[in-house]
């Protein structure tokens, strides 16, 4: 990674990619799923089977999609920015939180700003790897199981193995739509609304003065 120019490398080609492929592949996914979810509701014109074909295949997408995510993070540097750090975990993230429903409309500066070291504040980190570890693996897991059904156990404790297994997948695509709105608002705070997004395409994070603090711990 290099930094020249007040710009810092954070986002490689690779990973803006898979950033691009994933987003586009979400937002099919969750409109079509409700499409699905409501199906006397005409969400674009789009017919019941129209929306289930692309259910399908943004899912296949975002699946193969979620292998370069993990590869990725496997075998570049980009995997030191989910480490878990379990010491201090909660002052900081209060710390954070803080700032959110506080400093951040007092025009304080941010707590943990983007450095070289640290791409995520604390409360970021974790959603992303509570998103990215735990709700996509079942999103894809029960996605899986919806479109194979024989796989599915038949019942749980009377209950239809195939109705658990969809009310867990809807509820998890809540959720990371929930994340997703969330994600984009976040983005848009900072010195300039759209520098998030301009990183995100081009690669390089302009650091503003004042931004950096090398005293604050991951």
């Amino acid at each position: 990674m290099t930094s020249e120019n007040n710009k810092i490398y954070l986002y490689p080609l690779w990973l803006r990619i898979w950033h691009g492929v994933n987003a586009l592949g979400i937002i099919l996914l969750i409109i079509t799923g409700i499409r699905l979810q409501y199906s006397d509701l005409r969400l674009l014109s789009m017919d019941f089977g129209t929306a289930v074909q692309m259910h399908n295949i943004s899912g296949v997408v975002v699946t193969l999609n979620y292998f370069v995510f993990i590869i990725g993070n496997l075998v570049t540097p980009n995997k030191k920015y989910y480490r878990i750090k379990p010491k201090g975990l909660v002052k900081r993230v209060r710390k954070q939180a803080n700032y959110y429903l506080s400093g951040l409309f007092k025009g304080e500066e941010a707590p943990f700003p983007i450095s070289e070291k640290r791409k995520f504040n604390p409360l970021q980190k974790y959603a992303y790897i509570f998103v990215m570890y735990i709700f996509v693996p079942l999103a894809i897991l029960t996605g899986i199981a919806l479109l194979f059904p024989e796989l599915i156990i038949e019942e749980v404790y009377a209950v239809s193995g195939v109705f658990l297994t969809a009310l867990l997948h809807g509820s998890v695509g809540f959720l990371i739509s929930v994340f997703l709105i969330i994600h984009l608002y976040v983005a848009s705070i900072g010195k300039n609304p759209l520098d998030n997004f301009r990183s995100i395409v081009n690669g390089y994070h302009d650091v503003h003065p004042k931004e950096e603090d090398p005293k604050e711990k991951k």
